[in-house]
C-alpha cells in the first residue's frame, strides 16, 4: 500500500510532538531516577518545554524521562584516574566531591571527559554526554523548585549556567561585588580562601631554583603568590593548567622574611 508523502510527514510530526511535554508551570527539579529522594541533577525553569526520551514509556506513572544534553560538571575519586589520565570505565561519577554524594552516571568506554580541577582526593571533570533525567508530571508536595536534603544541583559548566557545586564558596567578606575573589594583599590570618590568577611555572634552566615550582600571576604578569601543591595528589596533571586562569583555594602564608607569599593549595580548578 502506498502512503502519500504529506500524510506520512504528518505522522512523523505528530510522533515528534508527542516527545515534547507541555511547558512547565513551575520550576521543576530533574532527578537522576524517578524518585523524589534521588539526587537532583538539574533544574528546569517554569515555561521550559521538556523533551521526553524513549525511556518515558518505562517511567513510572507521574514521571517523565527527559533528555539532558550536557556537558556536566562532576567528580571522580582520584583512584579512578588511570596513568594516561583517563577515567576508569565503570567508575562512579559523582555530583559532589564527598563520600555519600549522589551518583550522576557511570563512566563508560567512549565517554568524553575533560579534567578541570584537583580537589584533594577528588578530581573535578567535565562530562560531555547526553544523560536521562526524570521530572515529576503528577502531584507532589515538593515539585516546585524542591531539592532533596543532601542533593546537589549540577548543571553545565559555569560559563553557561552557573556553577553551584564548585567547592568551597568564598566568604562574602573575601569577594567583590561580582563574586570574584579579592586580590591577595597579605596573609590575612592564614585562613583558606579562593585566589584567582594565571598559573605559571617558575622552573627555568637559566635561573636559580625558586622556592616553589608554581606561581599565580595577575593580568600584568606580576606574581600574586607562589603555590605549594603538595596537597594536590594528582600533581602530574598540573602542567595542563599552565597559562590558564585558575581559581586556587588555600591558606596564604608569608615566606622569605615576609617578602613573598605562598598559597597552601587545597583545590585547583579552571576559571
Amino acid at each position: 500500500m502506498k502512503i502519500k508523502l504529506p500524510f506520512f510527514a504528518a505522522v512523523l510530526f505528530a510522533s515528534a510532538a508527542a516527545l515534547s511535554g507541555a511547558p512547565l508551570t513551575a520550576t521543576t527539579a530533574v532527578h537522576t531516577k524517578p524518585d523524589d529522594a534521588a539526587p537532583v541533577v538539574s533544574i528546569l525553569k517554569a515555561g521550559t518545554e521538556p523533551v521526553a526520551v524513549p525511556d518515558s514509556a518505562a517511567a513510572p506513572t507521574g514521571w517523565m524521562a527527559v533528555g539532558l544534553p550536557g556537558p556536566f560538571q562532576a567528580y571522580v575519586k582520584n583512584g579512578d584516574i588511570l596513568k594516561d589520565l583517563e577515567v576508569r570505565p565503570g567508575a562512579q561519577i559523582y555530583l559532589e566531591p564527598k563520600e555519600g554524594a549522589g551518583a550522576l552516571a557511570t563512566m563508560e568506554a567512549g565517554d568524553k571527559v575533560k579534567i578541570t580541577g584537583l580537589l584533594g582526593r577528588w578530581t573535578q571533570i567535565s562530562l560531555d554526554k547526553k544523560l536521562t533525567g526524570y521530572i515529576r508530571t503528577g502531584a507532589t508536595p515538593a515539585n516546585e523548585a524542591a531539592v532533596p536534603s543532601g542533593s546537589a544541583v549540577t548543571s553545565p559548566p559555569a560559563e553557561s549556567r552557573g556553577n553551584p557545586t564548585n567547592p568551597p564558596a568564598a566568604p562574602s567578606a573575601n569577594s567583590t561585588a561580582d563574586g570574584k575573589p579579592v586580590p591577595v594583599v597579605d596573609a590575612g590570618g592564614a585562613m583558606p580562601r579562593p585566589f584567582e590568577g594565571k598559573l605559571v611555572s617558575t622552573r627555568s634552566p637559566f635561573h636559580p631554583r625558586r622556592p616553589f615550582d608554581w606561581a599565580l600571576v595577575d593580568d600584568t604578569g606580576k606574581r600574586i603568590a607562589y603555590l605549594d601543591v603538595s596537597k594536590l595528589l594528582l600533581t602530574e596533571q598540573i602542567d595542563s593548567y599552565v597559562g590558564h586562569t585558575v581559581v586556587i583555594y588555600g591558606a596564604p602564608k608569608a615566606i622569605n622574611s615576609g617578602k613573598d607569599l605562598v598559597i597552601d593549595a587545597e583545590n585547583l580548578r579552571l576559571k
